[in-house]
């Protein structure tokens, strides 16, 4: 497991490349935009200078590792002569299907095909292989070089080779395992967005400011940021595309909270629009 390409060359797919490439592993980023792609690479640089100031890494390493960092718009190109291939794209089925059939025509047949979906099925997604034996998901989280867990979820015909490969690439670059049995939302998915809605929902209510209810689950329940924040870190579109597949799949519990709705729609995503339950301009 020592070549890894990452698909997606976002906030997730760009973590994702940096946390394998400072582990000293081969890495090759993906992307249909050359915008992204040069997004990515920037930010990356940025992870390893801030690495060799807190003197985690020198200078002559970090450079090395990262100069290593492919970036390719073809598909075909990250796919070939590659152990490890994770996909990091947005939570839409059918992009990720529509991956997930091309990576299992271009990789080579030891080839290890993981999603880093929050909460989509990864069984549905490896039945467009002809290896789902060789299909996983791996559920990283945001800021990826920060967390230090990995779900590895299973799928209904995940090897137990393949999850202890993929185990074995978590602890390789420095993360916590848990393995998990695939259900909708997984575990971590599922308890933080019926937390983060429920959070919304107060706010809609007129319970408490997004301050204050953020300011109450750090203080009284020791949380390191509140949900609301964390949301807007995540993303209110991804968010919303989250509880949309868990209402459709757990039902009514999970029904997504008409303010979170609201500001999609606005245009109020969170950071990477400026604006969501708090103002970044």
């Amino acid at each position: 497991m020592q070549n890894i390409a990452v698909i997606g060359a976002g906030t997730m797919g760009r973590g994702i490349a940096y946390s394998a490439a400072a582990a000293g592993l081969s890495v090759i980023v993906q992307d249909v935009s050359n915008t992204s792609l040069h997004n990515a690479e920037e930010d990356i640089r940025k992870q390893f200078e801030r690495a060799v100031r807190k003197e985690w890494v020198s200078k002559e390493m970090a450079d090395e590792r990262r100069d290593t960092i492919q970036f390719t718009t073809e598909i075909s190109e990250a796919a070939k002569d590659r152990d490890l291939v994770i996909e990091a794209v947005l939570e839409i089925m059918e992009l990720k299907t529509s991956i997930f059939k091309q990576l299992d025509d271009l990789t080579p047949p030891h080839a290890i095909l993981a999603t880093n979906t929050s909460t989509m099925s990864p069984t549905e997604i490896a039945a467009q292989t002809s290896r789902p034996e060789k299909c996983l998901a791996l559920h990283f989280f945001n800021p990826v070089p920060k967390m230090k867990l990995i779900e590895v979820i299973c799928g209904l015909e995940t090897s137990e080779d393949t999850i202890n490969k993929a185990i074995g690439f978590g602890k390789s670059i420095g993360k916590e395992c848990v393995k998990i049995n695939e259900f909708p939302g997984f575990a971590v998915s599922r308890m933080n967005c019926l937390i983060g809605n429920e959070a919304m929902n107060m706010v809609m209510e007129g319970v408490g400011t997004p301050e204050d209810i953020d300011k109450a689950m750090k203080l009284g329940l020791n949380h390191p940021m509140g949900p609301l924040e964390l949301a807007d870190l995540v993303g209110l579109d991804t968010r919303l595309r989250n509880m949309h597949y868990l209402y459709e799949t757990l039902g009514e519990k999970y029904r997504p909270c008409p303010i979170l709705t609201k500001y999609v729609k606005a245009g109020r995503l969170g950071r990477k629009s400026g604006k969501g339950f708090y103002d970044y301009t």
